[in-house]
């Protein structure tokens, strides 16, 4: 791997030889493959717009973040910046390099978006999108081309699961007895984290950066941050995941109203977030190894469990939203669309 990397680093300096002058417009664009941007603008869509497809899409690009931190655990791969001291990292990130995550939540999110309207000019708009954000991580120095394209392939693997299975997968968990599904979902969180945990500490105990062979600003602990990324997606999938089941069997929700009502929805619903968000920090300062992966897991798995069950039902106890049943045929579509 070390030629390819050597090959791929050469291209990136030549890319960013041109100047730093597309660095700020880049590193804009780049953040639309943000997953934390992305799963906001998606709890916005659940909360404020239409509950159904901010709640298949929210899903889809959460599960997307866990199979991406599993692959990025197992993969110990450099990013260019660590690799190569004359690429120069725009932004700075802990976790091993391939695949892209940018790159696949980018894929995953607007792929689907521009694919579920069928307007040819969205599709080329979500493809366009995708492209840029794809672009802009290796012109930033954080991902080799090889990177990108495994971030690209994955992102375009799920989107096509999800876009063909999602109805029989929803249909066949509704089904479901609470043990169950409970039992299910329990077992897709928790055996990635304990495996990489097992590989991690087991099979590649003993690695160390190779920094002969890794000669730039190498992250201090890769595989810990990796980790950590890992318990976060599958945190957040069992508290997204039980969240929307709860609320499903409880009447789901709505996300019609006025305007203002759907703006205070989102006022009121990201506050806790960041409320929950303030709290770890203060509480429990920057935990590292372990202890910051259970931390972030339990975090996560709070904080989307309040966006997609606490808040829902806050919003319906205080008038600020009905149920779908209380809103008719519109409500009855965004259950057709729920989880």
């Amino acid at each position: 791997m070390d030629a390819l990397w050597e090959a791929e680093s050469t291209a990136i300096r030549w890319l960013q030889g041109a100047g730093d002058w597309l660095a700020h417009p880049l590193g804009a664009i780049t953040h639309l493959g943000s997953q934390g941007l992305i799963i906001v603008l998606l709890a916005a869509v659940f909360w404020s717009v239409h509950a159904g497809t901010g709640a298949r899409l929210f899903v889809a690009v959460i599960a997307s973040g866990a199979v991406n931190g599993l692959l990025k655990s197992v993969s110990y791969t450099p990013r260019p910046y660590w690799f190569d001291a004359q690429v120069t990292g725009h932004h700075h990130h802990g976790s091993f390099g391939m695949p892209s995550g940018h790159s696949q939540a980018a894929m995953v999110a607007w792929g689907y978006l521009g694919l579920r309207t069928g307007r040819q000019g969205l599709i080329w708009a979500a493809g366009a999108v995708i492209l840029l954000v794809a672009f802009s991580r290796v012109y930033l120095g954080v991902h080799f081309f090889s990177d990108v394209l495994a971030g690209l392939a994955v992102g375009a693997l799920i989107l096509w699961l999800v876009l063909r299975y999602e109805d029989r997968v929803l249909l066949w968990w509704r089904s479901l007895a609470t043990g169950r599904w409970v039992s299910y979902l329990l077992v897709a969180t928790l055996v990635p984290c304990l495996l990489i945990t097992a590989w991690q500490y087991g099979a590649r105990g003993d690695w160390v950066v190779p920094h002969t062979e890794w000669i730039g600003a190498t992250s201090a602990d890769p595989a810990g941050s990796s980790l950590a990324g890992l318990y976060t997606a599958c945190g957040g999938l069992l508290g997204g995941v039980f969240g929307f089941t709860l609320l499903y069997r409880r009447g789901w929700y709505s996300a019609e109203g006025t305007v203002t009502a759907r703006v205070a929805r989102f006022a009121l619903g990201i506050s806790v977030v960041v409320l929950i968000m303030v709290l770890e920090e203060v509480l429990f300062g920057e935990p590292t190894g372990m202890a910051a992966a259970l931390l972030s897991f339990v975090t996560y798995a709070g904080m989307a469990f309040w966006a997609t069950y606490g808040a829902p039902r806050m919003f319906v106890r205080s008038g600020l939203a009905a149920s779908a049943q209380e809103v008719g045929p519109t409500g009855a579509r965004e259950t057709g669309h729920s989880v």
